[in-house]
């Protein structure tokens, strides 16, 4: 085990003694199957770690938790259901950060944001922009001094709907470069365009792009956080290579029914912290996706949200981004 990870499961231990007392749930709940709502098929990271977690729950609770994939509309059809569900602690969502961007992406949603409460940021990694090892980058300014010379030519994969695309437009504008966007509905394909050439660079989580990474079939060109990763200690931010752009993460977080009962809101909050922030699966968390682990309160989840929805949507609706 790495340092890095030896720190973090450490880390993770220790938190669980110092999380907040679990405050006792209303009369007799839950009663019985508690559901985990993913707006998104198997595969790709959000499946994985709301298995992960209901696992662990299932062990350290005794309650029946299963997970119930319902993907959708960038998950738009889960979110619609877990919004419209009775507000009893029987149904959650666990979902990705693309889920914030909807509203601004297709303002005909099928439900509101009020209609669903923040319960917990789970944890977040930054998103990397990698290319194919063919290509001559070694860093993300060589990407742009190219784009410059050759306008539109250098291609960028990037997700439909999601931050992704919109960093990659507030960069293009506030760098004056014109980079090639080609939009993808998944993960897989993106990765797939990229690892075989058809396009020059990809921006996705540092959780989708590591494996490839690891096996020297991309080659990280930057990272968007505010400081380095310790998953790539050699890669430099686009604020260190003087890109103007914002810190961007990717970020997994709960959900429930606006008017779920707060101390059932807080009973879940704190066993899930606990089942997150326990060695086995902070460790997984960092070996399969690069996570810093966050368990935010749910007053700070609904803070971040709101302020990533007022830098996203403005830069949204002033550069006229389609969410196709």
């Amino acid at each position: 085990m790495t340092t890095l990870r030896r720190r973090s499961v450490l880390a993770g231990a220790t938190a669980i003694f110092a999380a907040p007392a679990v405050v006792n749930a209303q009369g007799d709940w839950p009663k019985g199957q508690v559901k985990f709502v993913v707006p998104f098929p198997p595969g790709g990271s959000t499946d994985p770690v709301a298995r992960i977690i209901q696992a662990k729950l299932i062990d350290t609770t005794g309650w029946n938790f299963i997970v119930d994939n319902k993907p959708g509309g960038t998950g738009v059809v889960g979110a619609a259901i877990v919004a419209k569900s009775a507000p009893d602690g029987q149904t959650w969502m666990i979902t990705f950060d693309s889920h914030i961007l909807n509203p601004a992406f297709a303002p005909a949603l099928p439900y509101k944001d009020s209609e669903l409460f923040n319960v917990m940021e789970i944890g977040r990694t930054p998103q990397a922009i990698g290319a194919h090892p063919d290509r001559p980058y070694k860093t993300f300014t060589e990407v742009v001094a190219d784009a410059k010379k050759r306008s539109g030519k250098v291609s960028i994969g990037v997700l439909a709907a999601s931050q992704a695309v919109v960093l990659m437009t507030l960069i293009k504008k506030e760098n004056d470069v014109d980079l090639n966007l080609i939009p993808y509905k998944g993960g897989g394909p993106l990765n797939q365009d990229l690892l075989a050439g058809v396009t020059d660079i990809g921006i996705q989580s540092l959780a989708s792009f590591s494996p490839h990474i690891r096996a020297n079939k991309i080659r990280p060109l930057a990272v968007t956080g505010e400081t380095r990763t310790p998953a790539l200690p050699d890669t430099p931010t686009l604020i260190e290579q003087g890109i103007k752009s914002f810190p961007s993460y990717s970020w997994w977080g709960v959900y429930a029914p606006t008017g779920t009962p707060r101390p059932i809101v807080d009973r879940m909050h704190a066993e899930i912290t606990k089942a997150v922030r326990s060695p086995d699966v902070t460790q997984k968390f960092v070996e399969q996706f690069n996570m810093e682990i966050l368990t935010t309160s749910p007053e700070a989840f609904a803070a971040y949200q709101k302020s990533e929805q007022e830098r996203w949507f403005k830069v949204i609706k002033d550069n006229d981004i389609k969410g196709d």
